[in-house]
């Protein structure tokens, strides 16, 4: 090829190595953008926004606690409500637990919040397993009713639900108070799109080493899900124990009560006490927050990475 043919040749067009789909636009900026702009005074004023809804947020929380240390004559003082005039006393945690079985209450509402998260998260998982890895007849199917029974609420299965306790005379057991709970379609949803994320690659490579779908499920999939099941497990955890209206059903046992339901059997029987009333749900949110503290992180990196901030 001579000179002059290189310089007759037309000169091919530049290509980006970028689809086009993903190609900047001219003017438009691309990355997220969670503030009202990228200058100092638009951050500025958006951890500002952020700070004021988070003390709109906390306000009733302090309320509530601020409460509970006062006695009753200042819980009903709207004039001193920061400061009571007779200063902070432990006169309503003391009486609570005095007056009402209130450590069994949450002995019940532990044991009965672990069971329904021990045996939901381990149906759950293996529904999900099953929905995600196995094919059988009738799968889609299956599926699509368990999707659909999410929107169901549960007040419409009270009834239901009563009707199959007495028919098994479980009726003021514990088992009446566990197993409605632990029905959670919601959660065989999540996990079944988790497990689908799960590279095949690693079941495959299970099999060639004669596994089969329960020790790839026990081996396999459950230790790269810890995350996930660590995140069901404390949202199934804290719905199990904040549940009022099932145990208030199921049981009129004093000495099966939950302690949603024995707080309101206290109340009911000794009238509307604000300082006892407000020490009793402190000491109920007490162990959901110390949950939530230990085992944030877990959520945090569940959400992580199973894409569901946006990521």
């Amino acid at each position: 090829m001579t000179s002059a043919d290189l310089r007759t040749r037309p000169a091919r067009p530049t290509v980006s190595p970028l689809p086009a789909a993903r190609r900047a636009r001219p003017g438009v900026q691309r990355g997220p953008n969670l503030t009202l702009g990228p200058t100092r005074t638009a951050r500025t004023l958006g951890l500002a926004a952020l700070a004021v809804l988070a003390v709109i947020w906390l306000l009733p929380m302090a309320w509530a606690v601020l409460t509970a240390f006062k006695s009753e004559q200042d819980a009903s003082d709207p004039v001193h409500w920061i400061w009571p005039q007779a200063g902070f006393t432990l006169d309503g945690f003391r009486t609570v637990i005095e007056r009402g079985d209130l450590l069994l209450w949450m002995w019940n509402s532990f044991f009965v919040s672990a069971a329904v998260t021990v045996v939901t998260v381990a149906v759950s998982a293996a529904a999900g397993y099953a929905f995600s890895r196995t094919v059988f007849r009738g799968r889609r199917v299956l599926f699509a009713l368990t999707v659909a029974s999410v929107l169901v609420p549960p007040q419409m299965l009270i009834v239901p639900w009563f009707q199959q306790m007495l028919t098994l005379d479980l009726v003021d057991t514990y088992a009446a108070v566990i197993l409605p709970q632990t029905v959670a379609p919601v959660m065989v949803f999540i996990l079944k799109k988790h497990f689908d994320t799960i590279p095949r690659e690693l079941e495959e490579a299970a099999r060639l080493d004669g596994a089969g779908h329960l020790r790839i499920f026990w081996s396999v999939m459950l230790p790269l899900s810890r995350p996930m099941l660590a995140a069901v497990s404390i949202f199934v955890f804290i719905g199990a124990w904040n549940n009022f209206l099932w145990p208030f059903v199921s049981t009129s046992d004093p000495a099966l009560m939950t302690l949603p339901v024995g707080i309101t059997a206290v109340k009911d029987a000794y009238g509307v006490n604000y300082a006892q009333t407000m020490a009793s749900s402190v000491l109920a949110a007490l162990p959901l927050v110390l949950v939530f503290v230990f085992f944030q992180r877990h959520i945090v990196k569940s959400v992580a990475t199973t894409g569901l901030g946006g990521q």
